[in-house]
């Protein structure tokens, strides 16, 4: 595993393979509550989410959030996504993919900007921690880009893992960018925060499914 040369696949966490919608739209409408913002669906979140999540925000109040509107909204919406979160699980198949992309002789590693200190006890949770070589959340403030967080992964995976043979799998078009960012290619799945359109205007490959993206991730890292 890491063998130098190899496929390698760096895995999205929130929308990707693990399936958190219920637990996500439950979260942003109780941050929004707080500023007196009407509910808004999961298909309008999905056409309306972008990074950083400020920028989310600024399209429904009108403005960007003051810093301590931010701070407010972004304190609840992750009391709430903890207390939601236990009733959601890995998006069907997740697994089984995992386990065969590794069982293929190929490499793959988990990057999310869900905090470290409780994505690490999920993921392990799962019983899927050893398919990574590293799984590796946000150390730093909430709301900020993965491009940085790619950069940093990239680096401590080390030599055996190449950017030319690496794909990036995740819903969001922020996945694509951080990709690009590292010299990878990105693979994007309609299954999380993004809507189809709102991906495909990235350039990037979309897929309905994740053994969709796992069958692309193997033929453009060939």
């Amino acid at each position: 595993m890491g063998m130098h040369g190899s496929a390698h696949i760096v895995w999205d966490w929130n929308g990707t393979l693990f399936h958190d919608n219920d637990a996500i739209i439950g979260a942003t409408n109780a941050a929004f509550a707080e500023l007196g913002l009407a509910p808004i669906t999961m298909e309008e979140y999905r056409a309306l989410y972008c990074v950083p999540v400020p920028k989310f925000y600024e399209r429904l109040l009108g403005r960007l959030p003051t810093e301590a509107e931010w701070e407010l909204m972004d304190g609840v919406f992750h009391r709430h996504y903890a207390e939601q979160r236990s009733r959601c699980g890995l998006t069907a198949g997740a697994a089984e993919l995992l386990a065969g992309w590794r069982t293929a002789g190929h490499s793959q590693s988990l990057l999310s900007m869900y905090g470290h200190e409780e994505l690490v006890p999920l993921v392990r949770g799962f019983g899927i921690e050893a398919q990574f070589l590293r799984v590796d959340g946000r150390t730093g403030p909430s709301g900020g880009s993965k491009a940085a967080h790619m950069v940093r992964h990239l680096a401590a995976l080390g030599t055996g893992v190449e950017p030319a043979r690496t794909v990036v799998i995740g819903d969001a078009a922020d996945d694509a960018v951080a990709a690009h960012e590292v010299g990878a290619r990105a693979v994007l799945y309609t299954g999380g925060s993004h809507s189809r359109d709102s991906l495909e205007a990235v350039g990037v490959p979309v897929v309905d499914t994740l053994a969709e993206a796992v069958q692309e991730a193997r033929r453009i890292a060939a």
